[in-house]
């Protein structure tokens, strides 16, 4: 397996790789990663599709991509996907599956047809004193300090980043910032998680700095991430011949190593209670998603709260039982053994009053019944004690949704704060009672607020203990290689495997890249894995980058006056001048 750039072999079709018709594949979870990799099993390595088997613990597809309609608590979605341009692997993907909306049309035709009529923005990203403009003005006011803080990280080596929190490499005059509060709401970072992970996102989306303050470089689907993503995946890989065992969870996968040589030979299941062995040969290919950021799940309704699930979680079960065999298999308590760390709470509202609409669109600006982008992101209310951040999607979010209704979803990135009007934490409220404190951040008049949210609304809370287990402080060997040293028929995919581009998790991208690496590398397939965009390395991207991140303020060359019109002339005269001076980076004399 190796990466690639430009068309060359973006465009090219692999051969067939000797010896595939002999081959099976097994996946464990039908997550996006799952999905993805049966895909390129099929179109790159051109499997037949009915030897592909996929093991599902619940009864439906997607994973953490999920939408669905409750029929007793209403519309649930416990989190949303930000994508981009560069989400290259993603991209090679749905280029390939064809749309649900549009005859003749791919999943990505639909998907940038959408974005280039409707571009996303927000015209109000942070709210305080009760739906007023914090006025930020779109504004990173970074101070030399804080810029310096910036610098640091980007310049570090990976290895001195490794097991430190960014709070420990970050100054308080920068986490006292609007970089950070844009950053840490729109990715849902804490200050105790991992100043690695900070370091790759960095490097990952330095091309996004400019569009960090008022979301202009995110892109969304149409429908909620199952309606708009998921289902026309399924609906392929159905339609291909690939099976999918729902209500069976993988509880065990059995190894042979000897030496340097590592081979799976048994995967141990159970379906609706009773227990099943699939035994493996090294021409039967096993693709494990490890670890969940959404396992254990629980969701309340508008009159009762979620609860914090910390019992058994499968997935989580699998992987620690699979990492006691070989220590090259990764450390899954480094993510998992500290829900307090990894969990927050998010809530699905539903309006069924016209009046809350209202000040939805006196925050954002734009009509929420338009059909076009409403929010263009999260809203960010900055005084909130829960750290609340809410979204509106273009509208309807749900193919069932009725024309009058509008889903938000809301979450809050302290879980165990009291609220400002519901003085309780986030964690022991009912889905009424998040609503009382959102509405209460969207300026409604506190004697309208209890009624409003009694009747006008209808809300389901979901916690989720290891949402952003993720980001926890980590080093080399933590998380597994895609496929390890000496593994001759199975590969880790998903979020918790360690993929060997540059990429950083917490992404579409991610799941679709991993199992792609993984399909390449097992199949010695002889086109190259699309390698992560190189903004990191592109003057221009880090010069708009360092000009945004200065607010557009430009540098003053030293020294008196004429030696400032002689030096600037100097810098007019070649290419590294005319950079500086396109980029707004030093001042005209």
């Amino acid at each position: 397996m190796h990466h690639s750039a430009g068309n060359y072999e973006a465009f090219a079709r692999p051969r067939k790789p000797e010896g595939v018709d002999d081959k099976t594949a097994w996946f464990v979870g039908a997550g996006l990663a799952s999905m993805a990799g049966a895909a390129f099993l099929i179109r790159d390595g051109q499997m037949a599709g009915d030897k592909i088997t996929i093991f599902e613990e619940l009864d439906l597809p997607g994973g953490a991509l999920d939408g669905i309609k409750e029929p007793k608590k209403g519309f649930v979605i416990r989190g949303g996907r930000e994508m981009e341009n560069h989400f290259e692997c993603l991209w090679d993907l749905f280029r390939s599956i064809p749309s649900m909306e549009i005859d003749g049309a791919s999943v990505l035709d639909e998907f940038f047809w959408l974005n280039n009529d409707d571009p996303n923005f927000s015209m109000q990203r942070v709210t305080m004193d009760q739906g007023q403009d914090a006025h930020t003005d779109f504004k990173f006011a970074l101070t030399d300090r804080a810029q310096k803080d910036l610098l640091k990280v980007f310049l570090a080596t990976r290895e001195e980043m490794e097991n430190k929190r960014i709070d420990e490499v970050m100054s308080k005059e920068f986490l006292d910032g609007n970089f950070w509060l844009y950053w840490r709401t729109m990715f849902a970072f804490e200050e105790w998680h991992s100043a690695l992970e900070f370091k790759l996102y960095l490097h990952r989306f330095i091309h996004h700095i400019k569009g960090l303050p008022d979301l202009s470089t995110l892109k969304f689907t149409k429908y909620n991430q199952y309606e708009s993503l998921v289902l026309p995946l399924y609906r392929w890989l159905l339609d291909q011949g690939v099976t999918f065992q729902f209500s069976t969870t993988v509880t065990d996968v059995d190894f042979d190593i000897d030496g340097t040589r590592k081979q799976a030979t048994a995967i141990h299941w159970t379906h609706n209670g009773e227990a099943g062995v699939t035994d493996l040969g090294p021409d039967d290919l096993v693709f494990m998603t490890i670890g969940s950021l959404t396992e254990n799940s629980d969701e309340g309704d508008h009159h009762t709260p979620a609860k914090l699930n910390t019992g058994p979680a499968p997935a989580w079960d699998l992987w620690r039982t699979i990492a006691a065999k070989d220590p090259a298999f990764g450390r899954p308590d480094v993510f998992a053994g500290d829900i307090d760390a990894t969990k927050w709470e998010s809530c699905t509202v539903t309006t069924l009053d016209k009046r809350i609409p209202e000040y939805i669109q006196k925050i954002c600006k734009r009509d929420p019944f338009s059909g076009k982008v409403v929010t263009g992101g999260i809203v960010t209310a900055k005084d909130s004690s829960w750290l609340m951040s809410w979204t509106v999607n273009r509208q309807p979010h749900f193919k069932q949704q009725p024309d009058d209704q509008i889903v938000v979803w809301v979450y809050a990135l302290f879980s165990d704060v009291d609220g400002d009007y519901v003085k309780k934490s986030i964690s022991e409220c009912t889905g009424e009672e998040i609503t009382r404190e959102w509405l209460y951040h969207m300026g409604v008049p506190e004697n309208q607020i209890d009624e409003l949210a009694a009747t006008g609304a209808k809300a389901v809370p979901c916690m989720m203990p290891y949402v952003t287990a993720f980001f926890m402080p980590r080093q080399a060997g933590d998380r597994p290689d895609v496929v390890p040293a000496g593994a001759v028929n199975f590969a880790f995919i998903g979020q918790f495997s360690e993929s060997p581009s540059r990429d950083c998790i917490f992404t579409t991208e991610y799941s679709v890249r991993t199992p792609m690496e993984a399909v390449y590398t097992l199949l010695d397939l002889e086109r190259g894995v699309p390698e992560v965009y190189g903004s990191t390395y592109d003057v221009r991207q880090l010069l708009n980058a360092t000009a945004r991140l200065r607010d557009g303020a430009e540098t003053e060359l030293p020294g008196p006056h004429f030696l400032r019109e002689k030096l600037y002339g100097k810098l007019q005269g070649n290419e590294v001048g005319k950079l500086l001076s396109e980029y707004k980076i030093i001042a005209e004399p």
